[in-house]
C-alpha cells in the first residue's frame, strides 16, 4: 500500500517549498546535511536564545562570535579623498578604499548588495604572519590601531603562528565574516573566486560549502606557478582558485554559458560580419568569400588553423562535427531521413545524444544537417560562436558526455580547464617595470586574473562590477583596466586594502618606502594610478579614459552615545549629565558640519551607490535641494539645518518624491508634515 501511495499525485508540499526558499537565501541556517539548524535560525532574533550543543557539523572556536559580528551594523563612514584620487570625472563606479575590510564590506551592502557580479580575493594564506584582520574597528580609533600593534600611520603586521591553539580558528573566523557579508553583494548571477594554496584549502572548501551552498560549487581550478628545485619531497607551486556561483541554478535556467576564445576564432567572427555586412543573409556568397580570406592568410596566422570553420548560417561560421558517443556504448534509437523516411544509420559509438527527444530538438533548430540519403548518419554543426540552445538543454544538460574531440578540433568558443600554468615571475616582473623596483612580495598575475574575470562574466551584458576586499599590490584593478581597453568599458571595480604598514627590514618594503610609499593601501594606489597614465610607445596613456577615486574608511560624523553613567550618582542626576553630554555633541557636531563632508555618508547609508550625481533644483528657493541619482534610484536630497516650512510645503502637491534630510533639521511640526505627506518616502537621518 506505501508504494501505491507513494505513485499517487498530491497537493504541493508548501513546507518544502517554503524550506528551499529560505535555504536559497541564507544558506548559512541550514547544516551540511541540507536541513534546517533551529539554534542558527534563533540567532537571527538573539544569540541570547541559543545555548550551544555539539553536533556533526563545521565548527570552530569563536565562529559564533564571527557570525555575529559579521551582523553586527556598522557606524562608519567612507570619506573621499580628493588628493589621491585619478581622474575622477572618469572614474565611473571604479574606488579604491582605505581601511578595515570587513567595516567597510557592511557599509557597502546599504547600496551594492546584489549589485556585484564578480568578486576575486587572494586573502592572507595562514602561513603564520601577515595576518592583521583583527575586527577591532567598531571599537574608539585609538584603541583600534593600538591592538592591531600600530599608530594611526598604518598597521603593523602581526603574526599567527602554527603553534597557536586558535591557528586555524582565527583565520576561519577572519574568513567567515567576511564571506557572510561578501555573499550578500552578490548579484543572482555572482561568482565569487578566493585564490588559497594548500595550508587552508581544505577549510577554505568547507567554510564556502556552508555559506554559498555545497551545490554552488563550481570548480577548484590549479594554477602552476613553477617548480622548486629545493624542495625536499614534492614540488608543491601551485594554489588553487575556488569558484562559487551565488545561485548554480539560476545559471541553468537562463541557460548561462562561459566559454573563451581559441587564438584567431574572434579574426574569424570579425571577418564574418564584415561579409555579412556585404551579402546579407547569401549564405553561399559569404562561405565563397570566408575560403578566399582562409586562403590569402600566412600559414602562421593562428586562424589558419580553425579553416574547417567555413560553412555560415544565421549564426555565423561552422564546421561539421561528430555526431556519435566519444568512446563508444552511446544509446541507439531510429532517426528518420527527411527525404527517403528511413532510419539513419546509427553510428558505431552510438548517437552523441543520450534521449531522442533531444535529438529531435537540435533537427528543428537547424543543428544537425541530413546526408543525401540514410545509409550514412547526419552531422552535426559546431559554430564558431556557442548557440546557446545547442549547449543548454532543460532535461538533457547532466547526460551529455564531454565532448573531447570538438575541442582538440578547432571550436571557436572552448571551456577554460581547470589546471592553469604561468610563472609567477611574470606577475612580479610586470609590477616592477611599473613602479621602477621591487615594492611588493608574489604579486597576482593580472593577466591570469583579467582571462578569469572575462570568462565568468563573459554572458553580462551589463557593466560588471568586480570587487575584490584583500586588494594588496592592485593586480584586480590593473586587469579591468585591461579589460575595458577595447573601448567598451563593461568593468567597474571596487578595491579595498588595510593601511597595513610596508615591512622595511624587506628589499620589497625599502623599495617601497624610498617611493615614499609607507602602507599597503598606498602600493594599491599607487600601482593602478601608473598603469592608467603609463605611456606607450607613442607617448600615449594607456587608458587615457580611466580613472578612480580613493576612499578612506572613517569613524562617523555624526555624533554617536558612548555615555557612561556615574555609579556615585542618582539616576535623576545621571539623566541630567546625559542631557549635558547629548547637547554638547550636537553643538560640537554643528560647529564642525560641512556638508561636502558628509554627502557620501548619508547617501552611501540610504542606499545610493558611490557614483551618485547631484544636481541642485531651482524651484527651491528657502534652502538648498538636490536631485540625486544613481543607476538604480534618485531622491531630493537637502542638507541645511533648518529645513525652511516653505520646503515642507512642496511635498503637499508632490507626493510622490522620496526626501533625504537631517534629523536635526526639523522641529516636530515640519517632521510630522513631511511624514504625513510622504509616508515611506521620507528619511531623516
Amino acid at each position: 500500500m506505501d508504494e501505491l501511495n507513494d505513485l499517487m499525485p498530491i497537493s504541493p508540499d508548501h513546507n518544502r517549498e517554503r524550506l528551499d526558499t529560505l535555504k536559497q537565501l541564507l544558506p548559512d541556517l541550514f547544516t551540511n546535511e541540507g536541513k534546517l539548524n533551529p539554534d542558527e535560525f534563533k540567532k537571527l532574533v538573539s544569540g541570547d536564545l541559543v545555548s550551544e550543543t555539539e553536533r556533526y557539523e563545521f565548527r570552530w572556536q569563536g565562529k559564533s562570535t564571527s557570525k555575529r559580528t559579521a551582523f553586527t551594523p556598522s557606524r562608519a563612514a567612507l570619506v573621499y579623498d580628493p588628493a589621491r584620487s585619478v581622474n575622477p570625472d572618469k572614474a565611473g563606479g571604479n574606488m579604491i578604499i582605505e581601511g578595515e575590510n570587513l567595516e567597510t564590506l557592511k557599509l557597502l551592502t546599504s547600496a551594492y548588495r546584489e549589485r556585484i557580479k564578480c568578486i576575486y580575493i587572494d586573502p592572507p594564506y595562514n602561513t603564520g604572519k601577515d595576518f592583521v584582520y583583527a575586527d577591532n574597528f567598531a571599537k574608539n580609533k585609538k584603541a583600534y590601531w593600538e591592538e592591531t600593534g600600530a599608530t594611526e600611520e598604518g598597521v603593523k603586521v602581526d603574526t599567527n603562528t602554527d603553534t597557536s591553539g586558535r591557528y586555524h580558528s582565527d583565520w576561519l573566523s577572519m574568513m567567515h565574516s567576511r564571506l557572510l557579508v561578501a555573499r550578500q553583494l552578490l548579484r543572482d548571477v555572482g561568482v565569487i573566486l578566493v585564490s588559497i594554496d594548500d595550508n587552508e584549502f581544505t577549510n577554505l572548501k568547507r567554510l564556502m560549502d556552508e555559506i554559498f551552498g555545497e551545490e554552488n560549487f563550481v570548480a577548484a581550478v590549479v594554477w602552476e606557478k613553477g617548480r622548486k628545485n629545493d624542495a625536499k619531497l614534492f614540488s608543491s607551486g601551485h594554489e588553487y582558485i575556488v569558484i562559487y556561483a551565488r545561485d548554480k541554478n539560476l545559471l541553468r535556467e537562463r541557460s548561462v554559458i562561459w566559454r573563451e576564445p581559441k587564438p584567431g576564432a574572434q579574426e574569424i567572427w570579425d571577418k564574418y560580419l564584415k561579409l555579412k555586412e556585404a551579402h546579407g543573409n547569401d549564405f553561399d556568397a559569404m562561405e565563397a568569400g570566408l575560403r578566399e580570406w582562409y586562403q590569402s592568410l600566412p600559414d602562421s596566422h593562428p586562424s589558419k588553423k580553425l579553416t574547417r570553420n567555413r560553412h555560415i548560417d544565421k549564426w555565423g561560421p561552422w564546421r561539421d562535427d561528430n555526431i556519435s558517443w566519444p568512446g563508444g556504448g552511446g544509446p541507439r534509437y531510429d532517426v528518420i531521413h527527411p527525404d527517403t523516411k528511413q532510419p539513419c544509420k546509427v553510428p558505431e559509438r552510438g548517437w552523441v545524444f543520450s534521449k531522442p527527444e533531444e535529438m529531435q530538438r537540435r533537427i528543428k533548430l537547424g543543428l544537425v544537417v541530413f546526408r543525401d540519403d540514410h545509409t550514412e548518419p547526419p552531422i552535426r554543426k559546431a559554430h564558431i560562436k556557442p548557440v546557446p540552445e545547442e549547449l543548454f538543454e532543460a532535461d538533457d544538460l547532466d547526460e551529455m558526455p564531454e565532448d573531447d574531440e570538438q575541442d582538440e578540433n578547432g571550436v571557436g568558443m572552448q571551456v577554460m580547464p581547470t589546471y592553469l600554468y604561468k610563472q609567477s615571475q611574470a606577475a612580479s616582473k610586470v609590477l616592477r617595470g611599473l613602479m621602477g623596483s621591487k615594492v611588493f612580495d608574489n604579486p597576482k598575475d593580472h593577466e591570469v586574473l583579467a582571462r578569469l574575470i572575462r570568462y565568468v562574466t563573459s554572458n553580462d551584458d551589463t557593466p560588471a562590477i568586480v570587487l575584490d576586499f584583500f586588494a594588496g599590490s592592485g593586480s584586480t584593478g590593473h586587469a579591468v583596466i585591461d579589460l575595458n581597453k577595447d573601448g567598451k568599458n563593461r568593468y567597474q571595480f571596487i578595491l579595498v586594502q588595510l593601511p597595513e604598514q610596508v615591512n622595511g627590514k624587506k628589499e620589497a618594503g625599502k623599495n617601497s618606502l624610498k617611493l615614499g610609499l609607507k602602507k599597503v593601501s598606498d602600493i594599491t594606489i599607487e600601482r593602478v594610478k601608473r598603469v592608467i597614465t603609463a605611456t606607450n610607445g607613442d607617448g600615449l596613456p594607456f587608458a587615457d579614459e580611466a580613472g578612480f577615486k580613493v576612499y578612506k574608511l572613517t569613524k562617523s560624523s555624526f555624533p554617536r552615545v558612548e555615555f557612561a553613567p556615574d555609579p556615585d550618582k542618582t539616576p535623576a542626576e545621571n539623566v541630567e549629565l546625559l542631557k549635558t553630554y547629548i547637547l554638547e555633541k550636537e553643538t560640537a557636531f554643528h560647529i564642525a558640519f560641512e556638508k561636502e563632508k558628509i554627502f557620501d555618508e548619508v547617501l552611501l547609508k540610504n542606499g545610493f551607490m558611490l557614483d551618485y550625481t547631484l544636481t541642485q533644483q531651482e524651484q527651491f528657493t528657502a534652502n538648498t535641494v538636490y536631485l540625486v541619482k544613481d543607476t538604480y534610484r534618485e531622491a531630493l536630497l537637502c542638507l541645511d539645518v533648518p529645513i525652511d516650512m516653505a520646503t515642507v510645503d512642496y511635498f503637499k502637491e508632490h507626493k510622490d518624491q522620496r526626501f533625504i534630510c537631517l534629523e536635526q533639521s526639523l522641529d516636530t511640526t515640519r517632521k510630522w508634515n513631511l511624514k504625513h505627506h510622504l509616508g515611506d518616502k521620507f528619511v531623516a537621518f
